[in-house]
């Protein structure tokens, strides 16, 4: 008596609407603790940035560019140069095979008494016409790529080949990826024609000199060598390059062999015309020896080139490697 009832279905649904509000604020706690660790995260992020950079820790950035710092390791190893130029060039060591299809892969190594990076801006210079002979002119040239130490280029020259008697010029059209990081130029045939395949690779890599007064460390760097010596110690290069040459038809013997007498000769010209750069550059290093060095130089091209033979052109070459070792004088 005196009690109220309640409906029982006012009470169904304040529960509905107090779990739905529950479930609601359930939903709204579990996103909120899903988006912590991210807002975290970004917090942190902002706050590291703006800390200030610990020394001796290098950014990107921060890192100076390669190329400042190769300009100054390459005058510091011309200098051990200019004090010690003693150098007496070596007959490169020419190795021909015969891959299956193929005219000829040649293979080229030797030693050069110039540092790396300057023997690699001979091989890359865009104006080595006046180095290498067998470029008679550079037709066009194109950088598309250039990442600084590394570029690629498209390059078409027209190249001087003789043999014999004979003589002529062909077009050669490659694409030219060179990296100075590892010294390395690699070539391919742009457009197949007459040369079906027409690539190889240069490669310029440290020859440690005075090695042996670093006895009894053996330096593996730059840093270790220049240190065991005092700093006088030279770096020379090991020049090796590689061509495989493949005509859409290879001929028959003999026309083959002229063939590979003609790419012989032209590879040779091309190492002793190197060979004969590095030279001139050692003589304005010393002047005092680039007379005899150059004259003599000039004096064995001139007897290899008149030889027609290839097997008596290169006993040639050696006797004359001989003579001049012999002849010069070793700086002391």
């Amino acid at each position: 008596m005196g009690e109220t009832e309640v409906p029982t279905t006012s009470i169904d649904i304040r529960k509905n609407e107090k779990n739905g509000r529950l479930k609601a604020l359930g939903v709204v706690f579990s996103k909120a603790f899903v988006q912590v660790p991210h807002k975290l995260q970004n917090f942190l992020k902002s706050q590291f940035r703006r800390l200030p950079k610990a020394d001796g820790v290098k950014t990107v950035s921060s890192v100076p560019k390669k190329a400042s710092s190769l300009e100054v390791d390459l005058e510091k190893q011309l200098q051990a140069w200019r004090e010690n130029p003693s150098w007496d060039d070596q007959t490169p060591h020419i190795k021909v095979s015969v891959p299956k299809g193929s005219l000829c892969n040649l293979s080229v190594n030797v030693n050069v008494g110039l540092p790396p990076d300057a023997v690699y801006n001979i091989v890359t210079d865009p104006d080595n016409k006046r180095v290498f002979k067998n470029i008679k002119e550079v037709i066009s040239r194109r950088v598309l790529v250039d990442e600084g130490l590394r570029q690629v280029v498209d390059l078409e020259q027209a190249a001087i080949w003789k043999f014999l008697w004979w003589s002529g010029t062909i077009a050669v059209h490659v694409l030219v990826d060179q990296n100075r990081e590892d010294h390395s130029m690699k070539f391919k045939q742009v457009k197949t024609g007459f040369m079906e395949r027409f690539e190889g690779c240069w490669r310029v890599e440290p020859l440690f000199v005075d090695e042996k007064t670093c006895f009894p460390f053996k330096p593996t760097t730059w840093a270790d060598y220049h240190s065991h010596t005092g700093g006088k110690g030279r770096i020379g290069s090991k020049v090796s390059l590689d061509q495989l040459i493949q005509p859409s038809i290879v001929p028959p013997p003999p026309i083959s062999w002229y063939l590979r007498g003609i790419t012989a000769k032209t590879t040779e010209m091309l190492i002793n015309d190197l060979l004969a750069e590095t030279a001139r550059i050692r003589g304005e290093l010393n002047p005092e020896r680039s007379d005899k060095e150059v004259e003599m130089s000039e004096e064995v091209l001139n007897q290899v080139d008149n030889t027609s033979n290839i097997k008596e052109r290169w006993a040639m070459h050696r006797r004359n490697a001989k003579q001049c070792h012999r002849r010069l004088p070793t700086a002391k």
